[in-house]
């Protein structure tokens, strides 16, 4: 069966399938007071999320200097890795994925986290066999580049019209801009849903739930 719209869905994973964005948040706030600079706002903080790890937490922390990035990447692992057991998929994730997957549609992330990170979450259980593809910032480009959505529609023989993002950025909405793409924004991440417009997503749901249904119906 082909599907109704799009045969490749490129999901972002930090804050649009993994509720993890508040965590995040925190351990970009604590690793830049780690190494001496002001602690960015909550707001600040979660703008940055979505993009590669280096590129964030440099602009998160215009005050530390470039030759403390490394140790401030360091201090960021170090608190999210202490704390990641305490993170899951949003409720309904699952089953979301199980029904694009019986639709045929070919299920791939791409996200700002490392490739290590990335592999480290795909490998669980439930997980495993769930998705066709994926890239990373640190394989590719951060985001808004969408160096990812081109590997990923080359890899799969997709043309941009038959490919969807659906992300919780700016960043990602951008991104799907960039390659020509269509994008689905969802409300409850890192960024206020109000900035979406200007990136003409096809929709802006506001639960996993919602974004069930509008994929179930349109995509």
């Amino acid at each position: 069966m082909r599907p109704r719209q799009f045969d490749l869905i490129a999901f972002d994973w930090d804050g649009t399938l993994f509720d993890s964005t508040a965590l995040i948040t925190r351990c970009i706030q604590s690793a830049v007071v780690d190494v001496g600079g002001v602690a960015p706002t909550r707001e600040a903080a979660s703008y940055v999320i979505g993009m590669g790890l280096m590129q964030a937490l440099a602009h998160a922390a215009p005050d530390v200097p470039p030759d403390r990035y490394p140790e401030l990447g360091q201090r960021y692992r170090h608190h999210y890795m202490a704390a990641q057991h305490e993170l899951s998929l949003f409720e309904g994730v699952l089953p979301l994925l199980a029904e694009l997957k019986r639709r045929h549609h070919w299920l791939t992330v791409a996200t700002g986290k490392s490739r290590a990170g990335l592999n480290e979450v795909l490998h669980t259980v439930e997980l495993q066999g769930v998705f066709d593809g994926s890239r990373t910032a640190d394989e590719t480009a951060g985001k808004p580049n969408p160096r990812m959505l081109h590997e990923l529609m080359r890899e799969f023989g997709v043309a941009p019209e038959r490919t969807l993002m659906v992300g919780d950025t700016t960043h990602d909405l951008q991104m799907a801009v960039n390659a020509g793409c269509a994008s689905v924004g969802v409300s409850y991440g890192a960024h206020e849903p109000a900035s979406f417009a200007v990136l003409n997503p096809l929709h802006v749901a506001h639960s996993v739930r919602e974004l069930h249904d509008w994929l179930n119906a349109h995509a």
